[in-house]
């Protein structure tokens, strides 16, 4: 795992979005065709305003998406497919969108679903941190083994809460109870892992992140063991990391100074 650090979450989302875009172009060129794999929610808000505006051969790119609530609609205000069509895919010309649905019949969506995202590798993912320490919405403690690509989950309290600080809900009670989501072994099968993570809520989740063993109690730990993965932070969600630990990760490719 490589982290760059950067001095605010517009500089983190301007690099993110420089590094997902050649990415991009760089399998578009290799393979003919390339696979995205989006987060949503506030953090990622920067990086795709800069990645909707980058030179990437988008008609060559099909999108997926890491999560979406059980039962909501896809015009309520905190859907996830609504969110992705008004930052991402109304702005950009993909070759195919392919939506999260939590509605009707659900157990069908994930079949489908699972179908369409296990056909090849995951090329790029940008994957966020939950405050809760989450990946999509494999909260603590995240089942770290199942091989199933989507499955049904039960939202714990302060991952709901989160959803409420960033305005999506007015309340807990308006947080649905489940969503589905993609597995932790899913993401892991991404061939290049961007976790843009920004902003001082985020900082005891990035903390846990960097300096814990392995566990499914801080679910983003097993990003340590992916073969390529690069953490975007900013300084504020990076402050509560040791300098030493901070070190030990920091790369030499960082492109602004802490």
């Amino acid at each position: 795992m490589k982290v760059q650090v950067y001095p605010t979450s517009d500089d983190l989302g301007r690099a993110a979005a420089q590094r997902c875009a050649s990415l991009l172009n760089d399998y578009v060129k290799a393979q003919g065709e390339a696979r995205l794999l989006l987060s949503t929610g506030n953090s990622q808000l920067d990086t795709l305003k800069h990645l909707v505006k980058m030179d990437v051969a988008w008609e060559q790119v099909t999108m997926f998406h890491l999560d979406e609530y059980v039962d909501l609609s896809d015009n309520h205000p905190a859907s996830f497919r609504k969110y992705l069509r008004e930052k991402f895919t109304e702005l950009v010309p993909l070759k195919r969108a392919v939506f999260v649905s939590g509605e009707e019949d659900v157990e069908d969506n994930i079949r489908q679903l699972s179908n369409e995202v296990q056909q090849a590798p995951i090329d790029v993912a940008l994957v966020g941190i939950g405050e809760n320490g989450h990946i999509a919405f494999n909260d603590p403690p995240a089942d770290f083994d199942t091989q199933e690509a989507y499955i049904v989950v039960e939202l714990d309290e302060r991952c709901k809460q989160q959803q409420v600080g960033e305005g999506w809900f007015t309340d807990l009670d308006s947080v649905p109870k489940r969503a589905v989501t993609m597995t932790v072994q899913q993401i892991l099968k991404s061939k290049t892992i961007l976790s843009c993570v920004p902003y001082g809520v985020k900082a005891k989740a990035v903390k846990s992140a960097l300096e814990q063993d392995v566990t499914p109690m801080v679910p983003a730990t097993i990003l340590q063991t992916h073969p390529d993965v690069t953490l975007f932070v900013d300084r504020e969600s990076s402050a509560q990391v040791s300098p030493e630990v901070l070190r030990k990760y920091t790369s030499d490719e960082a492109q602004k100074p802490v």
